[in-house]
C-alpha cells in the first residue's frame, strides 16, 4: 500500500477524532451536524453519465469552518455503479479548500489503495465564490489520478466557473466546466483543452404544508466534446 495514500488516511480519520472530541468537550463550540439526500433522475458529474435514477445522501459535521462529510450514490439497478465520497474542507469567506477520496464500485474493493490497482481517487480542491459568479479548480493527486494518450500520469484536473441569477420569480446557476489538459478520467480520454460540460439548472421551493417544502431543481447539461445531452431532474429531503 503506497505510503502516501495511508498519510492521508491516517489525516483524515485524526480530523474526525478532533471535532468528535470537540463535539464531547466543548459543547459550547456549537459542532453542526448535517444530514440530507437527493433524488435525482440520473446521475451526471462534470458532463458524464454516472447513472440512472439514484439517491444520494450526505451526513457531515463542521466546526468554525472546518468539515468532514461523507456522500454517496446509489442507483436502483444492479448495473449502476455504486460510489462513497468523503470530504475535508475549510471555509473562510468565499474561499474553500478541500481534499476528497472519491470510490466507485468495481473491479477493486473499497480497501485498495496501491495506484495501480485501486478504484479511489484523491483529488485536492480550490474555489472562491465572488458573489456574482464563482471560479474553482480541481486536481486528481494520488490513486487513480488519471492517464495520457502516451501512458503517463496525467494527474486529471477540473475548471469551473458558475453564475447565479434570478428570473422569473426562480434561482437560477449557469456553468461551464472543462478540463485543461486530455487525460482518460475525464471523456473517455483525447488531448489538450476540452469543454467537458455546460449546464443551466433551476431551483424552487415547493411548499406541502404552512411548515414544510421541498426544493425542487432541474438542470439541462450538455457535453459539447462527446456531444452528450440530459435534462436531470432532482429533489432534496
Amino acid at each position: 500500500m503506497s505510503k502516501k495514500i495511508i498519510s492521508i488516511k491516517k489525516t483524515l480519520l485524526l480530523v474526525l477524532l478532533s471535532v468528535m472530541s470537540f463535539s464531547g468537550a466543548k459543547a459550547q463550540d456549537k459542532v453542526e451536524a448535517s444530514l440530507n439526500a437527493d433524488f435525482v433522475s440520473s446521475y451526471i458529474w462534470r458532463g458524464q453519465d454516472l447513472g440512472n435514477v439514484s439517491i444520494q445522501p450526505c451526513v457531515g459535521v463542521s466546526y468554525k469552518g472546518l468539515s468532514l462529510s461523507a456522500w454517496g450514490s446509489m442507483g436502483f439497478s444492479d448495473s449502476d455503479t455504486k460510489e462513497i465520497d468523503l470530504i475535508l474542507e475549510y471555509s473562510y469567506g468565499g474561499l474553500t479548500v478541500g481534499i476528497t477520496d472519491y470510490w466507485t464500485s468495481g473491479e477493486f474493493g473499497y480497501f485498495h489503495y496501491a495506484s495501480e490497482r485501486t478504484s479511489h481517487t484523491f483529488e485536492a480542491g480550490i474555489a472562491y465564490d465572488f458573489g456574482p459568479l464563482a471560479l474553482s479548480w480541481s486536481t486528481n493527486f494520488a490513486g487513480y489520478v488519471g492517464y495520457n494518450d502516451n501512458g503517463n500520469k496525467a494527474y486529471a484536473s477540473y475548471l469551473s466557473v458558475s453564475v447565479p441569477f434570478s428570473l422569473g420569480g426562480i434561482d437560477w446557476t449557469a456553468e461551464v466546466g472543462a478540463t485543461p489538459w486530455g487525460n482518460d478520467y475525464y471523456n473517455d480520454g483525447g488531448t489538450g483543452f476540452q469543454v467537458s460540460s455546460v449546464s443551466v439548472m433551476a431551483s424552487k421551493e415547493i411548499k406541502i404544508t404552512d411548515s414544510f417544502s421541498l426544493p425542487l431543481y432541474g438542470q439541462v447539461i450538455w457535453n459539447p466534446y462527446t456531444e452528450g445531452a440530459w435534462f436531470v431532474a432532482g429533489i432534496s429531503f
